[in-house]
């Protein structure tokens, strides 16, 4: 294959004490594949010195970049910013916190340069977390895919390398609710995995909050390419209109023929808290729904950019 140059795209949020031992590993991968390349860190606003060690290594390397963000617009935004301002032939998204080792890279840019415009790194196992964690992510993955129109690979994250056709293709696409990994499901094109061992993370806790963060995406990954949730509540309303005549038939059979006249009050009681609460639920199905319909007839931009430091 023709030389060509690889953009490597990382969000960090709060992470001086990640950026050195991440760089000391990509560099070196990065120079044993002898391309052009280009290091983008992604910058939510930090308040540690996250923003002076990037700075420092930029003056050490030419080809790390930096772009930061106007305010915290937090992980998919960052993500987004950097794989939009790339200039590379491909684009690979890696986390800082070497759980997704760099090692794995040209693994990735094997795969791609046998035609693949999308390649994936697939978890066989994970490290250094917990059983629950692991549980929620398991169960998290197929219930995305039972509802979600688009189907997103189990044990995946944004590790992942797209080349500029899929990147050119995400520019197109104007949602505000940005999740990455179904975004890129949905363009499809030619896609594959590459799986890996996922290592614990090396530096201190992630500042992302990572629970509550994957909640997040999961949500955005059903609601923003899928209307099946909606279909299913059509159908339970289907199925309690036809329970509730049912219970209605009952109630008159047993005004009309019963000879001890009794009626079903607790359960009418019951029966009013049950539709009670499924009004409530169904009432914030269509919020979720129509808060990201809001959200894209606003038109705001998805993110802001405080500074690109291009380092030239």
């Amino acid at each position: 294959m023709k030389k060509y140059k690889l953009s490597i795209v990382v969000p960090v949020y709060n992470e001086e004490n990640g950026i050195s031992p991440f760089l000391l590993r990509t560099e070196k991968v990065l120079e044993d594949l002898e391309c052009d390349y280009e290091i983008i860190f992604c910058m939510d606003p930090s308040t540690d010195h996250t923003y002076d060690v990037i700075k420092e290594h930029m003056t050490l390397n030419k080809n790390i970049k930096l772009i930061t963000m106007s305010r915290r617009f937090r992980q998919a935004a960052a993500t987004m910013a950097g794989v939009l301002h790339c200039t590379g032939d491909a684009c690979v998204v890696i986390d800082v916190d070497l759980q997704d080792p760099p090692e794995v890279i040209p693994d990735l840019i094997e795969k791609w340069q046998e035609g693949y415009d999308v390649v994936y790194a697939q978890r066989i196992d994970r490290q250094g977390e917990t059983g629950i964690r692991k549980l929620i992510d398991l169960t998290a993955y197929r219930v995305i895919n039972f509802l979600s129109d688009v189907e997103i690979p189990v044990d995946t994250a944004d590790f992942r390398l797209i080349n500029r056709r899929v990147i050119e293709e995400l520019r197109k696409m104007p949602e505000t609710n940005m999740f990455f990994r179904g975004m890129v499901s949905y363009i499809g094109f030619k896609q594959t995995a590459v799986r890996y061992h996922r290592e614990a993370r090396e530096a201190d806790s992630s500042k992302y909050n990572r629970f509550f963060g994957e909640f997040r995406m999961g949500f955005h990954g059903i609601f923003c390419f899928s209307s099946k949730p909606l279909e299913y509540v059509t159908f339970l309303g289907m199925i309690m209109t036809g329970f509730g005549a049912l219970l209605s038939l009952i109630y008159w059979f047993q005004k009309i023929f019963s000879e001890k006249k009794k009626t079903l009050v607790s359960g009418t009681a019951a029966l009013i808290w049950f539709i009670g609460g499924i009004q409530v639920f169904v009432s914030g199905l269509l919020g979720e729904y129509i808060t990201r319909i809001y959200d894209d007839v606003k038109g705001r931009q998805r993110f802001i950019i405080d500074e690109f430091d291009e380092n030239k």
